[in-house]
Parts: C-alpha cells; sequence; structure tokens
C-alpha cells in the first residue's frame, strides 16, 4: 500500500488540506503555517498523481478517499478536521459522507456536490506541449504556456509542478498522462447518498461561477449543517485571490 506523501506543520487538532486538480500540498504553504500558529496540526497532503505523491494509472474519487483514509490510519489519528478546495473539496465531501466517524469539521473552498462538465481542455494542451527535451528553463515553460493560456496567475500555478529531474532535465511532478483522461472523472458529483451531519462550511469566491444560490438545496441534502459564505474579490483561486479573508473566516469556523 503507497501512502500518501505530506507536510506536517505545528502541534494540535489535525487539519488536513487537499488541493485542487493540477495543484499541490506547497499550494496551501502560507495558510497552512497560519493554522499551524492556531492550534492546529496541519497536514498538506499531495493527492495521488499530483505533487510528491505517487503515481497511478488508477484514478478515481473513490480511490482518493481511500488513500486519505489510509493516510489517516498511517498517522493514528482519531478524527480530523479536513478542508479542500475544488477537486480536493470533492475528495473531502465524498470522505466526509463515506467516513462521517473521522470527521470533526469539514471546509469546502469553491465547489459544489453537483456534476461540472469538462472545462480543462486548454490547460491540458498546454502542458501536453511543454516539450522537456528543447525547454530548459521555467521562463521557456512560460512563454510556451502562453500559446495556449493567457492568464499570468494560471500559469504560476501551473509551473509549479515543475522541477528537475535531471541536473539537466525540467519535468513535471503531476502524472500529466493519466490525468490528461481523468477530466470526465474530475467533473463527478458526489456519487453517495449517504449525508454527514457535522459542522459544514462551504466559502466561494465572490467571482466564481463554481457555487451558484441555486446550488444550496444539493449542498443541503448531502450537509444538512451547512452554512455558505462568501470570499469578496475573489475567483475560484479564492484561498490565494483574499487569503486573508478566506484565513478569517476558514479560522473562525474551524474554532467555532
Amino acid at each position: 500500500m503507497e501512502l500518501l506523501h505530506s507536510k506536517i506543520l505545528g502541534e494540535g487538532s489535525p487539519l488536513l488540506i487537499l488541493h485542487g486538480f493540477l495543484g499541490m500540498a506547497d499550494n496551501w504553504k502560507t495558510l497552512g503555517s497560519k493554522y499551524a500558529e492556531n492550534g492546529f496540526q496541519v497536514h498538506l497532503v499531495d493527492l495521488r498523481n499530483h505533487g510528491r505523491s505517487f503515481h497511478s494509472d488508477e484514478f478515481s474519487y473513490e480511490l482518493m478517499v481511500e488513500d486519505v483514509l489510509n493516510y489517516i490510519r498511517s498517522k493514528n489519528l482519531k478524527k480530523v478536521n479536513i478542508l479542500g478546495h475544488s477537486m480536493g473539496g470533492k475528495v473531502a465531501m465524498l470522505f466526509a459522507v463515506s467516513h462521517s466517524d473521522k470527521v470533526e469539521r469539514l471546509l469546502v473552498a469553491d465547489i459544489a456536490p453537483k456534476f461540472y462538465p469538462a472545462h480543462h481542455h486548454r490547460i491540458i494542451e498546454g502542458l501536453n506541449a511543454l516539450d522537456f527535451s528543447a525547454i530548459s528553463s521555467r521562463g521557456e515553460a512560460d512563454e510556451k504556456l502562453a500559446e495556449y493560456l493567457s492568464d499570468w496567475g494560471v500559469r504560476q500555478f501551473l509551473l509549479k509542478n515543475l522541477y528537475w529531474k535531471t541536473k539537466q532535465q525540467l519535468d513535471l511532478r503531476i502524472n500529466l498522462k493519466v490525468l490528461s483522461n481523468a477530466q470526465e472523472e474530475i467533473g463527478e458529483p458526489l456519487p453517495s447518498n449517504n449525508t454527514f451531519q457535522g459542522k459544514t462550511l462551504f466559502l466561494r469566491g465572490s467571482k466564481s461561477e463554481y457555487i451558484h444560490p441555486d446550488d444550496k438545496s444539493d449542498i443541503l441534502n448531502y450537509f444538512p449543517s451547512a452554512h455558505i459564505g462568501t470570499i469578496d474579490n475573489a475567483g475560484h483561486w479564492l484561498h490565494a485571490e483574499n487569503p486573508k479573508q478566506f484565513f478569517e473566516k476558514s479560522l473562525d469556523f474551524l474554532q467555532s
């Protein structure tokens, strides 16, 4: 059994943080440190096929939930707070409804339990266009990606996946081959009919289209105790676009 890679910060009540599609634990390092300063043992986790975690040809929400369960058991954690963004939010939701006895509080960042149509095509095309036999710097990788993606912020987020595989050769940490074919899987709705009765907070970005007002009834079907809050002046990457407000609202909930 392969275990997920993680970075653990601080001491106290366990808080697992699950990143989004094509992201990694490192995306949450700054906020993770702040939670750690406020009484939490923060587990920044790389999900399978992402970051420094293992690569596998198999990829689904059910498998990612199993990975998280194995991780929790390996660290002898009884109950955890769990925070997930986007794809990580779907993993967190499915984990909470499947293993509610293991979850103290659930915090979901900018994703609903519903189906989302595949919408990462340009990103996947751009990443697949990176030819590391010809590209030898971050700048060159960024130039190539810019042919596919005009948003500088999104490109920088993706380029966090770059690393020196050898002294001469750059590569991506993500399992691009598998993730390129996983776009339909990523959009899947929450499959379970189970519910999580515990404390739950959904935070949406004010400029994001991911959570609509009419998603509230769907959210409450799965999470009867859920509250939905909004992070001002933020899109889908709400924790990066307005970290101060995201931290304040999330910490308030986690300490409640």
